[in-house]
């Protein structure tokens, strides 16, 4: 069937289902967000619309315990599960396929907006299908932007990442190589932390780090290992949140001086501030926010890469590119939020985002990494040599399940007759816990526990440190250990759906 040709029968049967006074919702991307709006859709909306998913990925992957996959200490059956078999058991349609672009207002042959999508399932690969929607939901999360440091990646580079569970597979192969490489006498220098001077999710590699640390020390190898964390943090502790001040056995101090005392008790070093400009074989070439230029050896090496958006295109009804009025520079998707630049000290949290509502399309949201930040948390700086290192805005994890269900929220709303959003999820308005396990087994293993209240600071309503200090606390422990552990648990019983999932926190 030729590309005009299915794009005719989808309009029909749209037409149809539009008669019928049928829904049909479309969302993009089946990671944490989009898996989440999916599942409450499907819910709510019940057999009366229709929710379609649309993901390159054919598993749904819990990212967190990627990192006890990269140490060997979970499979990758245990962090994933397959998507078609449970879309197909509760009555959403899967397509594996990646989104190329968005008609907002149709073409001149079709009055209804749709998505272009081309299939990555092996029986339809390289096919391009058309699906038109009433509502779209941009979840795809971001694009891992390993090209932007040469030399980063497991691909095509020297280092290997935990991002995907198939990456972490191949990190923990590499690691476990370098323990066998320790046992045999040889010395290993390790290094951990982000992969260019612009990346976010310092929280991933910062347990990682923790991991490594104690499976060498499980292994009777410690001794053999040089550990070094690399960040483009202005400070430790930063995460692209611009610091913490944290509330710790009665008494208020600050994320640096958490995360420092962490580091020295194992023996970690670190190096901050640092943009790294290429990787070769065994080495590190970075550059320093004073300037200067380094480099640092590695035997086995996980470095975060920058995160894009994942290079979606949009036309409007003439065929005209208006992919820079819907989407910011970096590819991602600009909603309800303040873009207007002013200096750093100008930004306010009421810039932030709440419907995640499209300024121009009342039926397209984005959430998740898919959105586009107003501005970063963390004060933008540059190195003499006018590099941009600094991190940017977090928002994975319990912000983007949150603003997934608010959005799932507003838009069943909406089909029953709202005229907007209904629902708001502000991350100036909502907290956010970070727990950095080391070990999955249930009575060994330690954890720092971090919450933050809330992810993005309001000077106006908490002036003093820009967050409730009694919420923003952080505590080293057994505890938290088993949080974690209980944690994925709970999580992947919630996302396959199994009986009271509903009732269970996001």
């Amino acid at each position: 069937m030729e590309w005009g040709e299915s794009l005719w029968v989808l309009i029909c049967s749209f037409t149809q289902i539009k008669g019928g006074e049928m829904a049909r919702v479309v969302i993009l991307g089946a990671g944490i967000a989009g898996h989440t709006a999916a599942r409450h859709l499907n819910k709510w909306l019940g057999k009366g619309h229709e929710v379609i998913v649309v993901s390159p990925n054919a598993k749904w992957n819990w990212i967190p315990s990627n990192i006890w996959v990269g140490v060997g200490q979970m499979t990758e059956d245990e962090v994933t599960f397959d998507l078609a078999e449970l879309y197909n058991k509760i009555g959403v349609r899967f397509v594996q396929a990646k989104a190329l672009s968005l008609n907002p207002e149709g073409n001149a042959g079709a009055a209804l907006p749709f998505v272009t999508v081309e299939h990555m399932h092996a029986s339809k690969a390289g096919e391009q299908e058309v699906i038109t929607y009433d509502y779209l939901i941009n979840a795809t999360g971001p694009k891992l932007n390993f090209g932007a440091t040469e030399g980063l990646g497991p691909e095509h580079g020297h280092t290997v990442s935990v991002c995907t569970a198939s990456h972490a597979l191949e990190a923990n192969q590499k690691l476990q190589a370098a323990i066998e490489a320790m046992r045999a006498g040889k010395n290993q220098n390790i290094v951990i932390g982000t992969g260019h001077g612009m990346c976010t999710c310092q929280g991933a590699a910062f347990e990682y780090i923790y991991n490594v640390d104690h499976v060498l020390r499980e292994a009777g190898v410690r001794d053999k290992a040089r550990v070094t964390w690399i960040s483009n943090e202005y400070e430790l502790g930063d995460f692209g949140m611009g610091g913490v001040q944290i509330e710790r056995g009665g008494y208020v101090t600050n994320g640096k001086v958490f995360a420092e005392s962490l580091m020295v008790e194992r023996g970690i070093e670190w190096i901050t501030r640092a943009h790294v400009k290429k990787v070769e074989a065994g080495k590190i070439h970075y550059e320093k926010l004073d300037g200067s230029f380094h480099e640092l050896d590695f035997d086995f090496s996980m470095l975060i890469p920058p995160f894009a958006g994942v290079g979606l295109k949009a036309f409007d009804k003439a065929g005209t590119d208006i992919t820079a009025q819907i989407f910011a520079p970096n590819g991602f998707m600009k909603v309800d939020a303040d873009y207007t630049a002013r200096p750093f000290l100008e930004w306010s949290a009421k810039d932030w985002p709440r419907t995640y509502q499209t300024p121009s399309y009342r039926n397209i949201f984005a959430v998740g990494i898919a959105f586009a930040p107003p501005h970063m948390i963390s004060k933008p700086m540059q190195s003499t040599n006018g590099t941009p290192i600094n991190p940017t805005a977090p928002r994975t994890g319990m912000p983007s399940a949150a603003m997934a269900k608010a959005v799932a929220m507003s838009i069943r709303d909406m089909i029953n007759g709202a005229e907007k959003p209904t629902h708001t999820a502000s991350m100036s308005e909502m907290g956010a816990a970070c727990v950095a396990s080391t070990g999955s087994h249930f009575f060994s293993g330690t954890a720092a526990t971090m919450t933050v209240f809330p992810v993005v600071p309001d000077f106006e309503k908490y002036p003093a440190y820009g967050r409730d200090i009694s919420l923003t606390t952080g505590e080293i422990g057994l505890a938290g250990h088993w949080m974690k552990y209980l944690l994925h648990h709970a999580f992947i019983y919630q996302a396959k759906m199994k009986p009271g999932w509903s009732i269970m926190p996001d």
